[in-house]
């Protein structure tokens, strides 16, 4: 047994495997708690809301989404690329950070300006009065406001593999909300306060955030013209497709909320609320593996077996729990409170759905890391075209048709993602560090 042990060790592969083990248990175990934390304030908000109020919920909670991503346009992604370039300058990471904040501001004022009518417009439709309807727009703001800069500031210490201290805040954020929410739910079950009882705990997390961030980015520093020149490239080609996904990835949402009920539309969010564990994944991959991946050099053998290895670790993964949710149904649904106990095949779709899109969804981020962008021409004209054909064959009055549209355009946006992913790569030519757009 111990020569078994001396010759691992003196394995090649050793000291790697071990540190990618510290780093997956140390992320993991964080992420665990962290979504343990979350999923709980989200099972308290489903059974302590009226059917209705949940409904509210999910479309103000669902627009949130859409404002975040409306505000970033891809600049997110921009600082990911320029920082992976100078992650161990301290000065300029600082630059490329102070340049992204500066952008994000002002994509801020647009994507409100978009939003707030539009969801007023779907609270209004499905019965919210407008008192109920202005207050769940300024629950908002808060949530919104701490999104608008966490996003780009956990950037920096995820370049830097700083997880502990990043995931220490993620918690305790979490622990945070989950107070506030069972608190606040108890004496005033509203949809608007649930929403701010969300917000708040994010903008306190957020000076946390800017202390550990500016541990390894310079904090006095001024936006760079030429940077800022340098990530609105980036912008230009991914703000289309982020605006694309900004309203298919709700699309469901906003057709059960037009052409059903608000009774499904309270049954998708709750389903949709379970989806959450599939995040302890997203994290694991977007703070480990999508920064090393920005960094990794210009070489096609490389990036191409990291990008395999990484989707297959995945799909295996969601395999399993679709397996889990397709054979033992009841246990999840019980969780979600006597109102949805009856959604077994309905479950099983959701969580289908979602994996599709996780795949996606990380297929595009390690593309997008390296600062390629798809043809928004392309990407749109393909997806509209998907969605056209699906909404003509499928019932979306129903909960059911919406769940098999929802998966119908994650498998279009798969295997957009991966065939252009794969294509990039082999464009490459090892003896030119030259990336083609």
């Amino acid at each position: 047994m111990k020569d078994i042990l001396i010759k691992l060790k003196q394995h090649p592969k050793y000291d790697t495997i071990v540190s990618w083990g510290r780093l997956i248990s140390i992320t993991g175990s964080a992420q665990i708690i962290v979504q343990a934390v979350g999923f709980a304030s989200g099972i308290l908000i489903i059974r302590l809301l009226p059917v209705q109020e949940y409904a509210f919920y999910t479309l103000a909670n669902t627009m949130l989404g859409t404002m975040t991503v409306l505000a970033d346009g891809g600049i997110t992604t921009g600082v990911m690329a320029q920082g992976g370039k100078v992650w161990q300058d301290k000065q300029k990471l600082g630059i490329i950070l102070a340049t992204g904040l500066d952008l994000r501001k002002k994509f801020a004022i647009g994507s409100l300006l978009v939003s707030v009518p539009i969801l007023f417009y779907f609270l209004l439709h499905n019965g919210a009065s407008w008192l109920t309807s202005l207050l769940l727009a300024l629950a908002l703001i808060p949530a919104f406001y701490a999104a608008l800069s966490d996003s780009l500031l956990e950037i920096i210490p995820k370049l830097n593999q700083a997880i502990l201290p990043l995931q220490r805040n993620q918690v305790e954020v979490g622990i945070g909300r989950l107070v506030l929410s069972g608190l606040a739910m108890l004496v005033f079950p509203w949809a608007f306060v649930a929403i701010l009882a969300a917000g708040i705990p994010r903008i306190w997390g957020n000076f946390g955030l800017r202390k550990i961030v500016y541990t390894y980015a310079s904090k006095e520093e001024q936006p760079d013209p030429k940077i800022k020149k340098e990530i609105l490239d980036l912008v230009k080609r991914i703000l289309p497709t982020s605006i694309y996904y900004c309203v298919s990835g709700q699309i469901t949402i906003w057709l059960i909320s037009i052409f059903g009920n608000t009774t499904s539309l309270a049954q998708l969010g709750a389903l949709t609320r379970l989806s959450v564990i599939l995040s302890v994944f997203v994290t694991i991959i977007t703070t480990l593996i999508i920064p090393r991946f920005a960094k990794l050099q210009l070489e096609k053998k490389i990036l191409l077996q990291r990008f395999f290895q990484t989707m297959f670790f995945l799909m295996l993964i969601l395999s399993f729990i679709v397996l889990i949710v397709y054979f033992f149904p009841a246990p999840i649904l019980w969780i979600l409170g006597k109102d949805y106990n009856n959604l077994d095949y309905e479950l099983l779709l959701s969580i289908i759905g979602s994996c599709v899109s996780l795949l996606s969804a990380i297929s595009f981020a390690l593309y997008s890391s390296r600062g390629w962008a798809l043809s928004p021409i392309i990407l749109i004209s393909i997806n509209l075209l998907a969605i056209i054909i699906f909404a003509s064959i499928l019932d979306l009055s129903n909960l059911e048709g919406v769940l098999f549209f929802n998966i119908g355009l994650g498998l279009v946006a798969l295997l957009q993602t991966t065939i252009f992913s794969i294509f990039k790569i082999l464009q490459i030519k090892n003896d030119s560090y030259e990336t083609t757009h």
